[in-house]
């Protein structure tokens, strides 16, 4: 994670919550009071953030602040200790609300990643996260993604070619958006395309595209879409499977195929682990 960025976006954050001062515990703390924080897991999950999110946002309040923190990616349990930090009262309570509405966030996307994660663990598979983030929040989102086990796929719209649904309506044809894109990209980089049929499929096979992004494809279409490619991509990791699919409904096992393939997803909060 770049931490220039995400300690810039945590002074924006706090700066938001406190405004002016926070009247309440000024009022009642004097500057050097100490005292000591703890955040409880009250629930089994994955966290995330811990360290290098919440330890930062109290450092920020105070760079005295002293931290401990579980690692990312670890499975906990309810009751177990994720957090603790030692400092002025103070600056614990300026700090806290901040950090635990980011580490809320973060463990609930690790969590679900790990699930997704999980259940396919047997097949040659990886997941891949998407660019629906909470805008100001996707270097931290992404990052959870990777606590929960998943991969990132492209962090803004200059790390690579995805030519989508949008793009070949206005060009017209996958085949037109490929040749115009060859002409102009850098050679170094993949070109990969969105297809929502098999007819699609087909396109981005003859137009020699190395990766297909089967775009909210049934099971079964996605099945035969597979099959259609059957390695003929130049790419081994070639064919990303797009959707809103809930880990009991996945029947990837039964898709044949050469080469691996990922599976993208959104990424949000599923659950608040307050």
């Amino acid at each position: 994670m770049n931490r220039l960025a995400l300690i810039d976006g945590i002074r924006h954050f706090l700066a938001e919550d406190i405004g002016s001062g926070d009247l309440t515990s000024e009022s009642i703390f004097s500057d050097d009071q100490a005292g000591h924080a703890r955040f409880i897991a009250k629930a089994a999950f994955v966290s995330a953030g811990m360290g290098q999110v919440a330890g930062e946002v109290f450092r920020s309040c105070n760079d005295a602040m002293v931290c401990t923190a579980v690692a990312d990616g670890t499975r906990v349990r309810e009751g177990d200790v994720l957090f603790t930090a030692a400092g002025p009262v103070i600056d614990l309570l300026r700090a806290e609300r901040v950090a635990l509405n980011l580490v809320q966030r973060l463990c609930g996307i690790a969590t679900l990643t790990a699930r997704f994660v999980d259940r396919v663990a047997p097949l040659p598979v990886k997941i891949v996260d998407t660019r629906k983030t909470t805008p100001g929040l996707r270097m931290l989102e992404k990052y959870a993604v990777r606590a929960g086990g998943g991969h990132n796929h492209r962090f803004n719209l200059a790390d690579g070619i995805l030519i989508k649904d949008n793009h070949i309506a206005a060009c017209g044809s996958i085949g037109q958006a490929v040749s115009r894109v060859r002409k102009r990209a850098p050679h170094t980089l993949k070109i990969e395309v969105e297809a929502e049929t098999l007819e699609q499929v087909e396109e981005c096979l003859a137009a020699g595209v190395d990766i297909i992004m089967l775009d909210n494809m049934t099971p079964e279409l996605m099945r035969r879409a597979v099959s259609l490619v059957n390695g003929r991509l130049r790419y081994q990791h070639g064919a990303y499977v797009v959707g809103h699919l809930p880990t009991d409904s996945w029947k990837l096992k039964s898709m044949n195929g050469k080469g691996g393939s990922r599976t993208a997803l959104p990424v949000y909060r599923e659950k608040d682990f307050s």
